[in-house]
């Protein structure tokens, strides 16, 4: 039976707990800004018609980490502030200072430009990541090559469920990535894929159940998400559920491996998914922020 590593996807150390009494373990967990916002103390604070400082935002952040480390020794994805505009430069001064908030974290870089950038000069420093808001193969195919060569393994996060809102099967994804990146390691003669495929933005049973049998090596998901999967007996098919007939199929472009992940297109359109996501993120970051 294939091993799958189980992630809950939150900021809140008590969801860590729950997912532990509900799964037996967990083998990690993933934060971005949206969930930072949803933690229990930061709501709190809010409620009281106030906003936070940036110093006193990353302050709970890391005591959020922190706390979240005590129940797991996985790796932890922690989410660098990031926008459009945002230099790799500022990207980096971010991750080196989280990267100190524990053991095993996993700095989250959005997949556009400027994020490959950061994650080629951290890796090669010996960092480790979580390649963010990846929406098609081009940007999975330049997240492979901007971290090739560093000897550990990276993560590639694709978003399922944003696909299946555009009326998109965003399980093919998965599948596109698998088969790209077994492509890729036959061309290179290697044996070892140094990007796991970290499925992401799951929101319910059958996109857990595709996940797992169309290649993902990672979940991270909610816990209502899992509590349907425990239900189910927490099974790994080998075959995925079938494919809702209202969604339509992705397209699949042939992609070449290429060592320079600059080559590859960054979709940057204003209605694209990848625009949308990562303006969401800063926006979310950006609304408990005293000006």
């Amino acid at each position: 039976m294939r091993k799958i590593k189980v992630f809950i996807d939150s900021c809140n150390p008590a969801d860590t707990q729950d997912a532990i009494k509900l799964l037996g373990q967990i083998d990690g967990q993933t934060t971005n800004p949206t969930l930072l916002t949803r933690n229990p103390e930061i709501q709190k604070f809010l409620s009281t018609g106030k906003k936070l400082r940036i110093e006193e935002l990353l302050k709970m952040y890391k005591e959020a980490i922190q706390e979240i480390e005590k129940y797991t020794d996985g790796a932890i994805s922690v989410e660098v502030y990031a926008d459009w505009e945002t230099k790799v430069e500022t990207m980096l001064e971010q991750a080196e200072d989280m990267k100190t908030w524990g053991k095993n974290i996993y700095l989250k870089f959005p997949t556009i430009p400027e994020g490959l950038k950061a994650a080629r000069a951290f890796t090669l420093g010996g960092g480790h990541v979580n390649m963010t808001l990846v929406f098609d193969t081009y940007q999975a195919a330049a997240v492979y090559s901007a971290t090739r060569g560093t000897g550990d393994t990276a993560f590639v996060s694709p978003f399922v469920g944003r696909w299946d809102d555009r009326g998109f099967y965003g399980l093919g994804l998965i599948k596109q990535i698998r088969n790209m990146y077994d492509m890729f390691e036959i061309e290179r003669n290697s044996k070892t894929c140094h990007v796991e495929i970290l499925s992401a933005s799951l929101r319910n049973l059958d996109q857990i159940l595709g996940s797992i049998a169309l290649g993902a090596d990672i979940l991270t998901a909610p816990m209502s998400a899992y509590k349907a999967w425990a239900e189910a007996g927490k099974p790994i098919p080998e075959i995925a559920p079938d494919k809702p007939s209202n969604l339509k199929d992705l397209p699949n472009p042939n992609i070449e491996y290429d060592a320079e992940f600059t080559e590859y297109k960054i979709d940057k359109s204003e209605n694209g998914l990848l625009n949308q996501g990562l303006t969401k993120f800063a926006n979310d970051w950006n609304s408990v922020i005293e000006k």
